[in-house]
């Protein structure tokens, strides 16, 4: 056991260089100061007196920018490189969430919003084809998955302590801790923050040129799982890959930006109580994405570990919503989030070694773009249908698109990897640390 521990996890951790390290480190400040907005925001516009259907068109903004804009941050981000990509989309992205809780003005709010999308989409659509770079064979599942978990795990701590701050800058502005102006506190101290992530980024020294001999990501015939499995070109591959994030997209878009306030109006729980519940879920999605990696390795591949934990997610995502006490429902929110989240950093691992280093940019941004197809409208529609008919529909739909999702990526990728491909991912990497 010790020694699966060893070669499974600690060895690929410990081979990675410097510049993946301080990549980490920035992935933890953000993760950390994130947490507060994602709490808050909500809470802080209802308070300021917007309607629900405002609220949603707000939401929605960020993903139709990254709709609109995918594509072009894609090439930007293969153009000028990584790391400036990384700086531009974080420094930028900030000022502008910034700007939606100064300023009171609809039009501006939803201005800034969009903004904020386009540089955040940047920001996000970096990550992935840097992560190829700084990682080799041997530790970039472990790579993609730290990135993940250790994003979550953060954002359970930042949860936790921001879960705190409504009822002190209520003492300290004297006033009422569910306030808009203590809100607004809360979310402007995350941001500011949260711009330190630029240092580590500022340190860190992006790897140039392609990739170097063992960080090619190839499976071991020497071609990615993908195009081993499909045989077909580049842009039907690509096609493929996004079908079943359009479908998790608009799922999720419907319901995971409410659900705070599906506890708060469900269940009339407290701050500090709906901030202790997403910090552990948050945690539960870190411990997840550090299991991924095993769970690949034992089921025969990441997608076949992809279909078991996202199916297995459905039986709680129902529990959650449906279920009349607060117990039971905050485990099926738990339990979900854990089993649907663990898969993401398998996925995206999968659909970038199955891109060659110079297009991963670009399939990253239409991969993104699919994405932002439902979070471009779910939240408004999602707001409309609260404020009309409650969230019992919402959570069925979601349900369905769950479903056919998991459907589409068994149908196409079922036989992509085998089990010696899986073992290959895990092998440990060989090279020397920096």
């Amino acid at each position: 056991m010790l020694n699966n521990l060893y070669r499974n996890y600690i060895e690929p951790i410990r081979s990675f260089d410097r510049p993946a390290r301080l990549f980490l480190i920035m992935i933890v400040v953000d993760g950390l100061i994130y947490s507060g907005w994602q709490l808050f925001f909500n809470f802080y516009m209802l308070q300021s007196g917007y309607r629900l259907e405002f609220l949603g068109l707000v939401n929605s903004m960020p993903s139709a920018a990254g709709l609109l804009f995918g594509i072009p941050a894609g090439r930007i981000s293969d153009r000028i490189g990584r790391k400036p990509s990384l700086m531009l989309g974080l420094g930028f992205s900030s000022l502008f969430m910034l700007a939606q809780i100064t300023f009171r003005h609809p039009v501006i709010i939803a201005a800034s919003a969009f903004l904020a999308g386009i540089f955040n989409t940047l920001f996000l659509i970096s990550q992935a084809p840097l992560m190829v770079k700084l990682s080799t064979t041997g530790n970039r599942t472990m790579l993609f998955s730290l990135n993940y978990g250790l994003q979550t795990m953060s954002g359970a701590v930042g949860a936790l302590f921001a879960g705190q701050l409504p009822g002190l800058f209520g003492i300290l502005l004297m006033v009422q801790e569910h306030s808009a102006t203590a809100y607004q506190a809360v979310l402007i101290t995350s941001i500011l923050l949260g711009t330190t992530a630029l240092i580590p980024l500022w340190l860190m020294k992006e790897p140039q040129g392609r990739p170097a001999p063992g960080k090619t990501p190839t499976s071991i015939a020497g071609r990615s799982p993908v195009t081993n499995g499909l045989r077909s070109s580049l842009a039907v591959m690509t096609a493929k890959m996004t079908a079943p994030q359009i479908m998790i997209g608009f799922g999720a878009a419907i319901l995971i930006p409410y659900m705070n306030v599906f506890f708060k109006s469900r269940f009339n729980i407290s701050d500090s109580l709906l901030g202790v519940l997403f910090s552990i879920s948050d945690v539960l999605i870190g411990v997840g994405s550090l299991v991924a990696p095993q769970l690949s390795l034992r089921l025969g591949g990441k997608i076949h570990a992809v279909i078991v934990t996202q199916l297995s997610s459905l039986v709680f995502l129902l529990l959650c919503g449906f279920s009349p006490f607060l117990w039971l429902s905050a485990g099926g929110f738990l339990v979900r989030t854990g089993l649907m989240n663990m898969a993401s950093p398998l996925y995206s691992a999968f659909c970038m070694e199955g891109t060659p280093e110079h297009n991963q940019g670009f399939v990253n941004s239409i991969l993104n773009l699919s994405w932002n197809i439902g979070w471009s409208v779910g939240p408004f529609i999602s707001g409309v249908v609260q404020q009309r008919y409650g969230f019992t529909p919402l959570f069925i739909s979601t349900a369905i698109l769950y479903l056919l999702a998991i459907g589409l990526a068994w149908f196409f990728f079922r036989n992509t990897e085998s089990r010696d491909a899986g073992q290959q991912i895990m092998e440990p990497a060989r090279q020397p640390i920096e």
